[in-house]
């Protein structure tokens, strides 16, 4: 099949190995003393490698490629952890938040500042397509810069939600097909998009309208815009 892959230019390569371990799907291999894509089936086209390297080696190329075998890099994980090997960065290992409010704990914690994330990893990046915590979720998919304009972010939207979160354009990353694949392949109940009001983040809208369309299914969804003042627009 045709699709986006990664090309490593060997020529610019320093093998300093920051994109080997920036590759959570352990697709990139240092070999010789620079850095090799070894299993083009475990490359997902997301580019996690890109920021990393400091040579500007790594670019996309469209070409024929495997098909991305998300079962086989899972797997591969699998082992590498029965064997004491913890692939990836702890960073990404999947936890699920319980926040109870307790009497003692809710007398030493100011009104309106329990944090309300339900799951780690939050980036969309980073959480896995298969995720057990999206089992019956309510989504939202924020701009990462709303937690920082709109004050009450965690009691008003992340609440009882399965929060992601990313940037339309720092990201350089198109999301819609991950997106899909987590609304497709899961029980999801409801997606709100949470957005800034500034253009380049209609990207963040764009890409979810484009992935619920393509899981074929019908969710309940809504998009919240926050301006830069700090004060919801819709």
């Amino acid at each position: 099949m045709k699709r986006k892959i990664i090309k490593i230019d060997e020529e610019k390569c320093t093998g300093c190995g920051l994109c080997a371990a920036a590759c959570h799907e352990g697709a990139i291999e240092m070999v010789d003393g620079k850095a090799r894509l070894t299993r083009e089936d475990y490359c997902d086209g997301l580019g996690d490698c890109l920021p990393a390297c400091p040579a500007d080696a790594i670019h996309f190329e469209e070409r024929e490629a495997p098909a991305y075998n998300e079962a086989a890099v899972l797997a591969a994980k699998e082992e590498k952890m029965k064997n004491g090997n913890h692939p990836g960065c702890p960073g990404e290992q999947l936890r699920v938040m319980q926040h109870e409010e307790s009497p003692a704990k809710a007398a030493a914690v100011p009104a309106g500042a329990v944090s309300r994330l339900g799951q780690w990893p939050c980036q969309i990046k980073l959480v896995p397509t298969n995720a057990p915590y999206f089992n019956g979720a309510k989504l939202l998919i924020a701009a990462d810069c709303t937690a920082y304009a709109y004050a009450n972010v965690h009691e008003e939207f992340m609440k009882g939600k399965i929060t992601l979160i990313g940037c339309p354009k720092l990201d350089s990353v198109d999301y819609t097909e991950k997106l899909t694949a987590i609304i497709r392949d899961n029980d999801i109940r409801s997606v709100t998009v949470l957005r800034m009001e500034v253009p380049c983040c209609g990207g963040m809208e764009f890409m979810v309208k484009n992935a619920l369309k393509e899981s074929g299914k019908f969710i309940p969804w809504q998009v919240v815009t926050v301006g830069i003042d700090g004060n919801l627009l819709d």
